[in-house]
């Protein structure tokens, strides 16, 4: 026989009630948070994989951090891009005002004056910075201020001719797992490498031209042609006003074929896929050139055109160059302005690919929340059945204990 003492009895009662309080608090807990597991050890399964899930949720959450970030970084370039075409567009408007025959040399020179301030407004937002002071075209260099002057030392005064001091790196954010986007672009691609005149040659004329002809940029009618057409510069050499000979400019020159020349009609270059006109009357020995492209930097061009604005003169020969480089200013102008037009194309197709990408980081954020919720969630109606019980049980080993409790043989004497 087994001896019961009343320690025992109290023992047990006290240790029963103490474990059904405690699952009854348990359950309590469960419903006050609407999570099912509150420690690892309610489901050691399901709690180490809502922790994958939930540090999966984390690395695309800052995957949608780093895309806010670019989308940041790409609009302010954006901005400073668009600022620069509608800086070339007004350019161009004082270009083809400048053009104007009848303008007197003085009032070149006063359109020439706003070209300098807009040379100068170019400069600025070639060196702007971002909300964190780096230089936005500089490359990887973003502390090193990417375009400066150079200083004619015998003046000690800045000049325009504006050297790159940036590289031609492109910062790039993690906005995916497999996807390094570019956020940036060097100044060097956006200022700097521009083919001038027509892309694939530069016309122009001799310094020594005594007539009036003026030759336009040209076009390329078959570029694999002008490709395969070794024997460049050529030169376009007038015999006399009507008649001219196309020729190579090599160490031996070499006759491409010749001419009757009447102004306006296209000359086609033999061999080469390409024509130029020329207009007005040429001199006997005026020579026109035609050299393979080359990059130049918008600052050039401005700077060039200043020069040709402030440079005046008279006479009809003159008039004729001035004429031929405004034409070049203009061409050049166009080339520069759809540089910067790719530059931003590439900055909109970045920006609709974060589009794509925070649209699939919604998705999979979605799913983690829902596979989270089946792993941690509570089951309300479940939850509060149990607690019902455990609040019966708890009641029931209370009474029950405080019943066991008084029993004693003394109650019988």
């Amino acid at each position: 026989m087994i001896r019961i003492s009343t320690g025992m009895i109290y023992d047990a009662g006290v240790g029963t009630i103490n474990t059904q309080t405690a699952s009854l608090l348990h359950l309590q807990q469960q419903v006050a948070t609407g999570r099912r597991i509150l420690t690892p050890s309610d489901d050691p399964v399901s709690a180490a994989r809502a922790l994958v899930v939930t540090q999966s949720k984390d690395v695309v959450a800052q995957y949608a951090t780093n895309q806010g970030n670019a989308i940041s970084a790409l609009g302010l370039e954006e901005t400073q891009l668009t600022g620069v075409n509608d800086m070339l567009a007004r350019v161009r408007e004082l270009t083809v005002q400048a053009g104007n025959s009848t303008l007197a040399v003085s009032d070149r020179r006063s359109i020439a004056v706003e070209l300098r301030a807009r040379f100068d407004e170019l400069l600025g937002i070639a060196n702007a910075t971002d909300g964190t002071g780096q230089y936005i075209f500089s490359g990887y260099m973003g502390d090193t201020k990417p375009f400066g002057t150079t200083v004619d030392q015998l003046n000690a005064a800045p000049t325009n001719e504006v050297t790159y001091q940036g590289d031609d790196g492109q910062r790039r954010l993690q906005v995916s797992p497999t996807r390094l986007l570019e956020v940036s672009d060097s100044g060097d691609d956006a200022f700097k490498r521009i083919r001038n005149g027509n892309g694939t040659f530069v016309t122009s004329y001799a310094s020594g031209n005594t007539g009036t002809g003026v030759i336009d940029a040209g076009s390329v009618t078959d570029p694999a042609a002008w490709t395969a057409l070794a024997d460049k510069p050529i030169k376009i050499v007038f015999t006399s006003a009507t008649t001219y000979n196309i020729v190579n400019s090599n160490a031996t020159p070499v006759t491409l074929g010749s001419g009757t020349y009447q102004s306006g009609q296209p000359i086609a270059i033999p061999g080469g896929g390409a024509s130029v006109t020329i207009t007005g009357t040429p001199a006997t020995a005026d020579i026109f050139t035609l050299t393979p492209s080359t990059s130049q930097s918008i600052f050039k061009t401005l700077s060039n055109l200043i020069g040709t604005l402030e440079r005046g003169g008279t006479g009809d020969a003159v008039l004729a160059k001035f004429a031929g480089d405004i034409g070049s200013a203009l061409t050049n102008l166009d080339q520069a302005n759809e540089n910067i037009l790719r530059v931003r194309t590439m900055i909109g197709s970045r920006l609709s690919e974060i589009d794509s990408l925070a649209s699939v980081n919604e998705d999979l954020m979605l799913q983690y929340d829902e596979t989270l919720s089946g792993l941690q969630d509570l089951d309300y109606a479940k939850a509060i059945s149990d607690m019902q019980r455990k609040q019966l049980d708890l009641e029931a080993a209370q009474k029950s204990f405080m019943r066991t409790s008084q029993l004693s043989l003394f109650n019988y004497m």
